[in-house]
């Protein structure tokens, strides 16, 4: 058992987030091998619009459940890299509305292919290893649990209880 392992969820999110950044880090090489200048973290947006012409930076927000900075800075971000372009809605003057550019809907073109290999490949793994079935069903599973429940509050009353009871004191 490595150390990770041995440490169950006192390192849940470090493992998380190990396991998301190598992931993400293999799909940017297959982009650079590929000759496709993308990255990762850019898949939201042109995911989301290669399914529609246009969406508010809102809608963007809501939809992958990232603040609205951080959708806005990504937005920012795919604009100085005329990637995309936006617009201000007809009914409400407030509302941005993001759209792929020429070079955008080019570069979608030449992506699709790679997500589409990527899932394939994401498929065979998991056949190949059973237990990788589980995988997506228990971060929907856990991720539900997440919005139900503060985990914060939940440690902060075993904390609480624990306190207590090394202090001696019986609930």
């Amino acid at each position: 058992m490595n150390f990770y392992e041995s440490l169950g969820y006192l390192v849940f999110g470090s493992r998380l987030r190990r396991l998301s950044e190598a992931f993400l880090s293999e799909v940017n090489k297959t982009y650079q091998a590929a000759g496709i200048d993308f990255d990762a973290s850019w898949f939201p947006v042109f995911y989301l619009l290669s399914q529609t012409d246009s969406l508010s930076i809102k809608e963007l927000s809501d939809t992958t459940g990232v603040s609205h900075p951080a959708a806005s800075q990504l937005v920012t971000n795919l604009k100085s890299k005329k990637l995309l372009k936006t617009t201000t809605c007809s009914d409400d003057g407030r509302r941005q509305l993001v759209q792929l550019t020429k070079a955008g809907r080019a570069l979608l073109e030449r992506i699709i292919p790679v997500w589409e290999a990527l899932s394939l490949t994401m498929e065979e793994l998991v056949l190949a290893e059973p237990e990788c079935a589980h995988l997506l069903p228990a971060i929907a599973a856990i991720e539900k649990t997440f919005r139900s429940v503060s985990l914060s509050d939940k440690i902060g009353e075993k904390l609480s209880t624990l306190k207590l009871t090394e202090h001696g004191q019986n609930l």
